[in-house]
């Protein structure tokens, strides 16, 4: 081998001489089969790394992000205490196990509207945490919208809730799977004042 190609530059050199070979030569399909689906998940979050921004939620639960002219992410209360639960948990949250963050989502949708009526609060929150009401799937609809109106999809997948399903084995026969939700954001891109 080339002493040129065992630099980290020569190699990349080579890599994206032979990626334009099998790609002109219409075989885009060995070329994800050597790259292997977790090497191109890396890639694409490394890709998006530089779109994204950082986002700074201030002491009074205002969001904004920072390298997009420092835009406000504006959400009502209740939305931004949603996000604020799932950017709290970024290993994810079953939305049939909400109830067990119970106490987590009160405490941020208090913190969001101190001045609405807290029985109204609970009221909500009691929504947001049963399993067999919808409105946790309209709160991440409406948390996406918003996102989707200030970037473009690609970017805004990393802001918003998204589903992730992990797979599990037990023993020899038994699988299951998580349906986590997750806002998949790097947390180093998070500046929080609110602490």
């Amino acid at each position: 081998m080339p002493e040129q190609l065992m630099t980290p530059e020569g190699m990349a050199q080579e890599i994206r001489r032979l990626v334009a070979e099998l790609r002109a030569s219409g075989r885009s399909d060995l070329l994800l089969r050597a790259i292997g689906s977790s090497v191109l998940e890396e890639l694409r979050l490394e890709a998006a790394k530089a779109r994204l921004s950082r986002l700074r939620i201030t002491s009074d639960y205002r969001m904004f992000l920072v390298d997009y002219a420092n835009r406000e992410i504006e959400m009502t209360p209740v939305h931004k205490a949603v996000y604020l639960l799932f950017l709290n948990h970024p290993e994810g949250i079953e939305f049939k196990k909400l109830s067990d963050h119970r106490d987590e989502l009160l405490h941020y949708y208090m913190e969001t509207s101190r001045m609405m009526d807290k029985e109204k609060i609970i009221e909500s929150v009691n929504h947001l945490t049963d399993p067999l009401d919808n409105a946790i799937n309209e709160k991440c609809s409406r948390i996406k919208k918003v996102f989707l109106s200030l970037m473009d999809e690609y970017s805004a997948s990393y802001y918003f809730i998204s589903g992730h399903t992990q797979r599990h084995v037990a023993g020899s026969d038994r699988i299951w799977y998580e349906r986590l939700k997750v806002i998949t954001l790097p947390r180093q891109l998070v500046v929080r004042e609110d602490f």
